[in-house]
């Protein structure tokens, strides 16, 4: 697939999504050399810079597909028995399909229950700072900063990446960059529970 078929590593301004990446070294002279978050994340990728692709993923991608993109991955890694990160990332998509003031919170909820330790409490806080406001039902709104949502996702796949064996990081980032360059396409991203890879 071209990088010109990604089109929806388009949301945020290419600038932009090279500020939020906060990529140094070697990394960041491969993303000042790229013409776009496509073409950035795959020379990242291509050099072993996966993490740091996984930045750029992340920031460049619409708020509503960067969730989705993190619950893919959470899921990816969930545990079978795990019936409250199951449940949390269910609120998270629910979330992505029907994007209301209720289903953020209630994906928030489910994350503060799980006292924020998992890669599907990560994925709904993405989705809770997608929204307009941070603050309690009732309060002032508080809007979160755009890149929140980014951040939030990025935790999401770094901890779903290394959950029960470190060791296959690196093998899990690469699934999970290319689950995200299928929804830049427009694709739904899904991976098979590790178990069955």
């Amino acid at each position: 697939m071209s990088d010109q078929s990604f089109v929806k590593l388009n949301a945020t301004p290419w600038q932009d999504v090279q500020a939020l990446a906060v990529v140094t070294g070697e990394g960041a002279r491969l993303i000042e050399a790229a013409t776009d978050a496509a073409s950035a994340i795959r020379a990242l990728e291509d050099a072993g810079f996966l993490t740091e692709a996984v930045k750029v993923m992340a920031y460049a991608l619409p708020k509503r597909e960067c969730v989705w993109w993190a619950c893919m991955c959470a899921r990816h890694t969930l545990p079978p028995d795990a019936e409250a990160d199951l449940a949390t990332v269910s609120s998270a998509e629910a979330w992505v399909r029907n994007q209301t003031d209720e289903t953020r919170r209630e994906a928030f909820d489910h994350a503060q229950r799980g006292n924020f330790a998992t890669a599907e409490a990560w994925a709904a806080v993405a989705a809770f700072w997608s929204g307009d406001s941070m603050s309690p039902l009732g309060q002032p709104k508080t809007p979160p900063a755009p890149h929140l949502a980014g951040t939030a996702a990025i935790g999401s796949v770094t901890l779903a990446a290394v959950r029960t064996d470190p060791a296959r990081r690196d093998d899990r980032l690469r699934r999970f960059l290319a689950s995200g360059r299928e929804i830049a396409a427009g694709g739904a991203g899904r991976l098979a529970p590790e178990e069955t890879v």
